[in-house]
């Protein structure tokens, strides 16, 4: 537990460093947050590494899963960052990661947890990056919506100097939303190929609305494409396909594991 503390504190540090730097402008520190941020990622992986070595198998149940997902959201985030790119997310991305990471704390590792063969922690590894993938695309969307409607306002905030250029911000948005779109097809593949009962009773609905969010990001991709879609039709179908995304695997998970009290 101290572990999580700490780490959650470096959370909240690098997101205060990011709104000050914001702030100050020029004058500040752009980089002053990229040390506490990088110490709370490490740690986050460490206290995930730590359960995995303790109980001698990953612990993807729902309060990890989500834990996990906050990890690769602010691992993402970082890189983005350290990059000179849209540090902006470290503003959300962080905090969350902090929050999640201290309900796993809170609600501990599963002692149901079965051990998983390496398809299917494959499988697992990679429908986790894909929802971090596309969560963050997710705030990129909802970063993209409230500047058009600053500027359609003429409502020229100071947070808006920290975001990047309309077209630049649109243009990132559409490339981690490829990103994440390949990842969840290499998910959807792998499920096809490695789990078994993958329209048993308690995963059919989880399969279902996953094919229905791989469909409705494969046609905004498409549309942007063949159509230029873009703005407010982007986002409505971004933030459309993440609600699917979500409730296929957290609200399945939801349901069977804190509902129901039921594992598998």
């Amino acid at each position: 537990m101290p572990i999580v503390l700490i780490a959650a504190a470096l959370y909240f540090t690098a997101t205060a460093l990011l709104i000050l730097a914001s702030r100050a402008g020029r004058s500040g520190n752009p980089r002053g947050w990229l040390l506490p941020a990088s110490g709370a990622v490490v740690l986050h992986a460490v206290v995930h590494w730590q359960a995995w070595a303790r109980h001698g198998t990953a612990d993807l149940h729902f309060f990890a899963a989500l834990s996990l997902v906050g990890l690769g959201m602010a691992g993402l985030t970082f890189l983005m960052g350290a990059s000179g790119r849209m540090r902006a997310l470290g503003v959300v991305a962080f905090p969350l990661a902090a929050l999640l990471l201290l309900t796993y704390g809170l609600a501990g590792h599963s002692s149901a947890a079965q051990p998983l063969d390496w398809r299917l922690l494959l499988h697992a590894w990679m429908a986790l990056l894909a929802y971090a993938t596309l969560a963050l695309s997710t705030v990129l969307a909802i970063f993209l919506w409230l500047q058009e409607r600053a500027l359609r306002r003429r409502e020229f905030h100071p947070w808006l100097r920290v975001l990047p250029p309309l077209t630049e911000l649109e243009t990132l948005l559409f490339r981690t939303i490829a990103a994440g779109f390949a990842l969840l097809s290499a998910t959807l593949l792998t499920g096809i190929l490695f789990v078994e009962d993958l329209f048993a009773q308690h995963l059919v609905h989880k399969t279902f609305l996953s094919i229905l969010s791989w469909f409705a990001f494969g046609a905004l991709l498409l549309g942007r494409h063949f159509r230029g879609w873009r703005g407010t039709t982007a986002v409505r179908w971004t933030l459309a396909a993440m609600l699917l995304l979500l409730l296929a695997f957290f609200g399945s998970k939801f349901v069977l594991e804190v509902v129901l009290h039921r594992t598998g």
